[in-house]
């Protein structure tokens, strides 16, 4: 790979492609370990978050086994070209998707919404920050906020569009999975961002709607590119910690 001017939504896939053919070639047996991430981007010429996208897909596949503060194993190999293709959409596809279609859906939100609706955003906004204390908490709220300010676009395709983009953060294998990661990341709803939504809303002016949208949606691309290497610093920090707390027992 020369660049990355085709996107990283492509690149990633390709980079998967790769490490399955490697993995079909013997390269990397079963039980070995893969070069690590700034090794794997350097070898293939592109980012680190393209290439934990990639690893990502494998892992999905059942190829890889991701090991936390160790790295990715081969658990098996590719049954033939077919798993090539076996690619579903990812989180970074998602997240860029409705960063583009919510961000506009905020935009003329603004300037449809009724101030019965806003109360409601509000109040979903302070749920959001109820449930973030909780060791529990869900997305439930978080989608119900999206969803109603798709609904003040009084557009139905608008609203289909956003409900299906929700649906696949679900039904999509490596989308589920990354979201899956930056939940146990304790990566959670920033509850500012939705507030400053809710304020460009408020304000009825659509383009300070869509820029706050759009900052919000590129902060979550930027909470899920990192998820995983986020988890690997609090393992790290964790055991840390316990190596301290061993040596303060023997010494006290």
């Amino acid at each position: 790979m020369n660049s990355e001017s085709g996107g990283h939504l492509r690149l990633y896939k390709d980079i998967a492609g790769m490490l399955m053919q490697d993995l079909a070639s013997g390269k990397y047996p079963v039980g070995a370990k893969l070069p690590a991430e700034r090794e794997l981007s350097v070898i293939y010429n592109v980012s680190r978050p393209v290439v934990r996208e990639a690893i990502i897909a494998l892992e999905v596949q059942g190829l890889i086994d991701v090991r936390i503060g160790s790295g990715a194993y081969v658990k098996a190999l590719p049954g033939g070209d077919k798993d090539l293709a076996g690619f579903n959409i990812s989180a970074i596809e998602l997240t860029e998707a409705r960063l583009l279609i919510e961000g506009e859906c905020a935009a003329l939100a603004a300037s449809q919404i009724t101030d019965e609706e806003l109360v409601r955003l509000e109040e979903l906004v302070n749920q959001i920050a109820e449930e973030n204390q909780s060791p529990e908490w869900t997305v439930d709220a978080d989608r119900e906020f999206h969803m109603a300010i798709a609904a003040a676009t009084r557009n139905n395709a608008l609203v289909e569009a956003v409900e299906r983009l929700w649906e696949l953060r679900q039904t999509s294998p490596e989308a589920a999975l990354l979201h899956e990661k930056a939940r146990t990341a304790n990566i959670k709803p920033v509850v500012d961002e939705h507030r400053a939504i809710l304020d460009g809303l408020m304000s009825r002016e659509p383009a300070t709607a869509r820029a706050a949208m759009r900052t919000h949606l590129s902060q979550v691309l930027e909470s899920l590119l990192f998820a995983t290497e986020e988890r690997v610093i609090a393992e790290a920090r964790r055991a840390m910690q316990a190596k301290r707390d061993r040596f303060s027992q023997l010494i006290g």
